[in-house]
C-alpha cells in the first residue's frame, strides 16, 4: 500500500465518523423533543382532567322541577275483580210441541212481548174438528145420563145404566179436555215476559216437535256468572255489593251477590260466584263479557299512593322522598330514594304496608331524572296525582 493510499484511506474514515456524530446528534434532538410533545400532551391532559374535576366537585347541579304528594292515611274500599259472562235471569229457547203447519207467526224480531201472549200458530183445523166432534159426543153423554137418573128416580131404570151414562160422560169429558190440550199446544205462547228474537221459522214451513222458533230473554234482571281463587272465597259473602261494567263504551251497572257455589273446581281450584244485576236500560245482553269488582267493607286509615309513584327494579320497589337539609336560607330540598313494600292495588292506588309514614312527602312526577342525593325544586302546578283523581276504590 503506497503512502497515498493510506492517506485517502485516513480522509475517507474521517468523513465517515463526522457524519455519524451529526445524525447521532439529530436523533436526540428528535427524541428530546418527541419526549417535550407527549410530556406536554400526557400533562395537559392531566390538567384538563383535573380542572374538570375540580369544576364538578365544587359545582352545584341545578335542581330538578318535581311534583309531589303528602302521605296521609286514607280510607281504602277494597275489592275482588274478576271476568264474567252475562245471561239472562230468565231465557229460553222457544220450541215446537206438536208437528204441523205454521200458520201464523205472531211477532216480529226483538219485540216485547208479555207472559202468555201467542207467538206462533200451528195449523190445528184437524184438531178443531176432533174437538167439536168431542164435544157433541159430550153433550150426548150428559143428556143421556140425565135421562137414566130421571128413569131410575121413577123406578124404571136399574143403576146400572145410571152408570154406564156416568161412565160414558166421564169418558166423553176427558176426551174434550185431552182434545183441548192438543190444540192448545198448536198455539204457542209466551212463557214469561221478555224481548224475543229472530223468527227461526216460516209461514208455511212444516215443523216437527223440538223445533226452536225463537229464543226470549228477560233483560230487566241479569245474572253476571264469574269465577274467583279458591284463596278469596272466604272474602265473598252474599249480598256484597257487585258493579259490573263492559269491555266496549261506559256501561256500569249495580247488583249483589246471589249465589256461591258450595264446590270448589279441582281442576282449576276456581270458585263460581253468580250476581244479579239490574238492566233496566237492557245496556247488557246475554252472553256479553264483563269486568266484575264485588265491593267489600270498607277500611280506615291505609296508607297509598298513585301506582305510578313506584318504581320497580331487581332490588325491589322503591319512592323518592323529598327530604329537607338545613334551616332558613340555607334550606335546601334533596331525594332519598326509600325502598318500600307494597300490598294490595284498587284502581291506579297501590297500598303501601312498610317504608312510609304519615306526612313523608313522595316525589310523583320526574323520576327519572332523579337518585339519591340529587337537589329538587317543588312545583305542583301539574301534578299527575291530582290532575286525574282515581277513588281509591
Amino acid at each position: 500500500m503506497t503512502d497515498r493510499d493510506v492517506m485517502f484511506g485516513t480522509r475517507e474514515d474521517g468523513a465517515g465518523g463526522g457524519v455519524r456524530r451529526a445524525m447521532i446528534k439529530r436523533l436526540i434532538i428528535a427524541i428530546i423533543l418527541l419526549v417535550i410533545v407527549v410530556g406536554g400532551i400526557v400533562g395537559f391532559n392531566i390538567f384538563r382532567a383535573n380542572a374538570i374535576k375540580g369544576f364538578f366537585a365544587s359545582r352545584q347541579p341545578d335542581p330538578v322541577t318535581v311534583s309531589t304528594i303528602e302521605v296521609a292515611p286514607s280510607t281504602w274500599y277494597p275489592g275482588i275483580e274478576a271476568i264474567g259472562t252475562a245471561r239472562a235471569a230468565q231465557g229460553v229457547n222457544l220450541g215446537v210441541e206438536t208437528a204441523g203447519i205454521v200458520k201464523e207467526i205472531l211477532f216480529a224480531a226483538n219485540d216485547r212481548v208479555e207472559l202468555n201472549q201467542r207467538l206462533v200458530q200451528i195449523d190445528d183445523a184437524i184438531e178443531r174438528a176432533d174437538l167439536e166432534a168431542a164435544n157433541a159426543t159430550l153433550n150426548l153423554s150428559k143428556t143421556q145420563l140425565a135421562r137414566a137418573e130421571t128413569l131410575k128416580a121413577r123406578g124404571v131404570s136399574a143403576t146400572t145404566d145410571v152408570d154406564e151414562a156416568q161412565a160414558t160422560a166421564t169418558s166423553a169429558q176427558a176426551e174434550v179436555v185431552k182434545l183441548t190440550a192438543v190444540m192448545n199446544q198448536k198455539s204457542l205462547e209466551a212463557p214469561f215476559s221478555g224481548v224475543i228474537g229472530i223468527p227461526q221459522i216460516d209461514v208455511g214451513e212444516y215443523v216437527v216437535p223440538g223445533t226452536v222458533y225463537a229464543t226470549l230473554q228477560d233483560l230487566d234482571t241479569m245474572r253476571v256468572d264469574f269465577s274467583v281463587p279458591e284463596q278469596q272465597i272466604r272474602l265473598i259473602a252474599m249480598g256484597l255489593p257487585v258493579t259490573v261494567s263492559s269491555e266496549v263504551g261506559t256501561t256500569e251497572l249495580t247488583g249483589e251477590v246471589s249465589a256461591i257455589e258450595p264446590r270448589i273446581d279441582p281442576n282449576t281450584r276456581l270458585v263460581t260466584i253468580r250476581a244479579a244485576v239490574h238492566n233496566p236500560d237492557a245496556s247488557v245482553n246475554p252472553g256479553q263479557f264483563l269486568r266484575v269488582r264485588v265491593e267489600l267493607p270498607k277500611e280506615e286509615g291505609v296508607i297509598s299512593l298513585p301506582q305510578t309513584v313506584v318504581s320497580s327494579n331487581l332490588y325491589g320497589d322503591s319512592v323518592y322522598v323529598v327530604r329537607t337539609e338545613g334551616e332558613g336560607d340555607e334550606a335546601k330540598q334533596k331525594v332519598e330514594q326509600v325502598f318500600v313494600r307494597i300490598g294490595r292495588r284498587s284502581g291506579n292506588q297501590v297500598e303501601i304496608l312498610q317504608g312510609l309514614k304519615p306526612g313523608d312527602v313522595v316525589v310523583t312526577a320526574g323520576q327519572n331524572r332523579l337518585s339519591g342525593g340529587v337537589p329538587v325544586r317543588i312545583d305542583n302546578t301539574v301534578n299527575p296525582a291530582t290532575a286525574n283523581p282515581t277513588p281509591i276504590d
